[in-house]
């Protein structure tokens, strides 16, 4: 469907605003419930078919990562407790070593937990919300329809990281837009159930980091899981017959072979090609009064924060609570929109490619996780000043930006005191060592070995 969204000043002769809401996706539906919620009127265009009838799209994710941010969102227009009802609730990484043991690295405190949602029945939910909300309309556009121009007293631009609403944004002047491909891309397998039940424990969100590459496991209402291997192209192109995949799986993933299947994973790994991820980034959001980008289609990121869509979410609360601070004035609400939510989504952007590294690499440090208990200690004692980098980005509302900001002073406190801390212990070691090593017995080395061997013997 093609919009002129540059030259239309005509307003809407019907009593409501009209708001044309471009993409039938997540942020998508859930703005329509957004707007239909304040008494527009609401226009969806979306040239897929009906996500109800449509069937899963295989090589898609079927997981979704839902956080704060993301319930928030969803809790404005009534729908958290319905969406959270069909979630499984994550209370930690569950971390698979090479040779098989698993550990546990918790997200949060006690209680707080990151929830695996399905990706249909989530669009499926929101679309039946949109369409029942009793103040607003919506009309759906096929792509095989005869051309339609329309009139909107505001376009919201959600089709995605490759986005028809952006890529007119492309012709005006002063607009700021690059993506970046990683050079990985992922694969999708599936566990399925053991006796009518999870093969593994359904509350973690399963990783197996092997430092240059990884795989990760979601569970499903249906007591599968969803299975993600992220690598370099380079490495998928090297495995390339059937007998290959097994040798690989049983050099890096061994436990998982049982589980997923033998024959399974030689069918799956060639059922399609390793899938692209692709980082955008564009500014400003919006044009004039007259249309903005939310979601993928201003701000596509990799997955591995799991805050894609709760950030796209939250841009429909923030533009929300920015039309109420703005009574609705679409000339100060879009320009407002832009200069608040920008430097936010850019952020989480550039922190989604960090936590790649952190998945796959440094969850098998002893430094990180050492860290990682420091972090937590001072929390508990200090729950205001020192906030765990995971715990502002999927526990709290806090601005991404300003996450950011207070991750990189409280890391470089933190090492500061660290360091300190080691100085003042080796300072009081030589001390201790200088100040007694004189009254010390003069034992000969080889007299001195005899009583360190005894020590060691259990009798």
């Amino acid at each position: 469907t093609t919009m002129d969204y540059s030259t239309n000043d005509s307003k809407s002769t019907s009593k409501k605003k009209v708001v044309a809401v471009v993409g039938g996706g997540l942020v998508g539906n859930l703005n329509a419930c957004y707007f239909a919620k304040r008494g527009f009127q609401v226009e969806v265009f979306e040239s897929r078919e009906d996500i109800r009838q449509a069937k899963i799209v295989k090589g898609r994710s079927i997981n979704l990562v839902l956080s704060h941010r993301g319930r928030q969102a969803l809790k404005h227009v009534g729908m958290e407790d319905t969406i959270i009802s069909k979630g499984i609730p994550m209370h930690s990484r569950m971390i698979h070593a090479l040779n098989g043991t698993q550990s546990p690295i918790p997200y949060g405190k006690k209680g707080q937990y990151i929830l695996s949602i399905d990706r249909a029945n989530l669009n499926k939910e929101l679309l039946s919300a949109a369409e029942t909300t009793e103040t607003g309309a919506m009309t759906f556009v096929r792509a095989e329809g005869a051309k339609e121009e329309i009139q909107a007293d505001l376009i919201v631009g959600c089709d995605g990281a490759f986005s028809a609403i952006r890529k007119q944004f492309l012709r005006q002047s002063r607009f700021n837009y690059s993506q970046t491909y990683i050079p990985h891309g992922y694969l999708e397998f599936t566990i399925p159930p053991i006796n009518g039940e999870f093969a593994m424990k359904p509350n973690n969100l399963h990783i197996w980091p092997r430092n240059t590459f990884m795989m990760i496991a979601l569970p499903n209402l249906d007591k599968t899981f969803t299975c993600t291997l992220f690598m370099p192209f380079e490495e998928f192109e090297k495995v390339t017959t059937g007998d290959k995949v097994i040798e690989f799986f049983q050099k890096y993933f061994p436990d998982a072979i049982p589980l997923i299947g033998a024959e399974a994973l030689k069918r799956d790994f060639f059922r399609l090609p390793a899938q692209a991820m692709v980082s955008v980034k564009c500014s400003p959001y919006h044009f004039g009064d007259k249309c903005v980008l939310m979601g993928d289609a201003a701000h596509a990121m990799v997955p591995f924060y799991g805050q894609g869509m709760n950030a796209g979410f939250e841009d429909c609360l923030v533009f929300n609570e920015i039309m109420d601070q703005l009574n609705e004035d679409f000339s100060a609400v879009l320009p407002e929109y832009t200069r608040v939510r920008v430097p936010d989504d850019q952020a989480i952007a550039d922190l989604a490619m960090y936590n790649y590294v952190e998945m796959r690499e440094h969850v098998n440090s002893k430094w990180f996780l050492f860290r990682k208990n420091v972090d937590n200690f001072l929390h508990i004692i200090m729950p205001r000043t020192i906030i765990p980098l995971y715990t502002m980005v999927t526990f709290t509302r806090t601005r991404y930006h300003k996450v950011v900001k207070h991750w990189h002073w409280q890391d470089k406190v933190i090492n500061q005191g660290l360091l300190f801390c080691a100085a003042v212990s080796v300072a009081g070691g030589s001390y201790l060592l200088v100040r007694y090593l004189p009254s010390m017995p003069n034992i000969p080395i080889e007299q001195l070995w005899s009583r360190l061997q005894a020590l060691k013997s259990p009798f």
